[in-house]
């Protein structure tokens, strides 16, 4: 079934969802977007459905993070855009399933984001994981209050001001990544989790996602909305994307 940009597929007790735009490296348009909250959301409401699989299209990404294509810079709509896409990356942590990212390319910006908000990420050994947005005078909405409690606040910095992407290998060192395996077996190895998960008592595995989770969510979120907005109308943010859009590096 197709949602918007994204493939959604039912496989026995488990939804695959697929992020399909492979020629603009699975970006977060406004496709991907709508398609990735409207399948979670169907899978969640889904007695069929115990366990979610997110992966991206193509060999090349999971997803490049945020299409920068149409952004504008003014208040009102820097704060729209944030309150939408930190929802959206948020998702996967805010439905009551189970939901593993199969991570098969580059997982940059959103869509490290999004990887890390599900609960656990299996990796091909071609992944890469990072947070560029510095490059662009940014900084990531979702992730800048999710990095400290996965990495170590000195860790989350150097990831967040640098924006330096990282190897399968290395974001499993630092417990990004709960498996790494062959890229031709991902999706296979994805799936073995999401049986084994699916053949456990669901009420259990349920609260489990709830307690563990019960911290997420709150005023760190709200707090990212709130202040995010304010980067857009930095010079530095119209020079960053500037640069990107013509291929240069920026001058800061």
């Amino acid at each position: 079934m197709r949602l918007h940009s994204v493939e959604y597929e039912i496989k026995g007790a488990v939804a695959l969802v697929t992020l399909d735009e492979p020629a603009k490296l699975n970006a977060l348009s406004v496709g991907i977007r709508e398609g990735l909250t409207e399948a979670l959301t169907t899978a969640d409401d889904d007695p069929q459905v115990r366990v979610v699989v997110i992966t991206g299209a193509g060999e090349r990404a999971f997803c490049a993070g945020a299409d920068i294509s149409g952004f504008e810079f003014s208040t009102v709509y820097a704060k729209n855009f944030m309150n939408e896409v930190i929802d959206v990356l948020a998702a996967p942590e805010n439905i009551s399933k189970p939901v593993i990212a199969a991570v098969n390319g580059l997982a940059l910006g959103g869509g490290c984001e999004i990887a890390i908000a599900c609960d656990f990420v299996i990796a091909s050994e071609q992944a890469q994981f990072g947070v560029p947005e510095i490059k662009l005078g940014l900084l990531p909405g979702f992730a800048i209050v999710r990095l400290n409690a996965l990495v170590g606040r000195q860790m989350a910095k150097y990831l967040t001001m640098l924006g330096e992407p990282i190897s399968a290998h290395e974001a499993h060192e630092l417990g990004l990544v709960l498996r790494i395996v062959p890229h031709d077996q991902l999706l296979q190895r994805a799936f073995e989790l999401a049986e084994k998960l699916a053949n456990q008592p669901q009420m259990a595995i349920r609260y489990a996602k709830e307690i563990f989770n019960r911290e997420l969510g709150g005023s760190d979120i709200n707090y990212a909305k709130s202040v995010m907005p304010f980067l857009f109308l930095d010079d530095d943010a119209r020079e960053g994307v500037a640069a990107f859009r013509e291929k240069r590096e920026p001058r800061f």
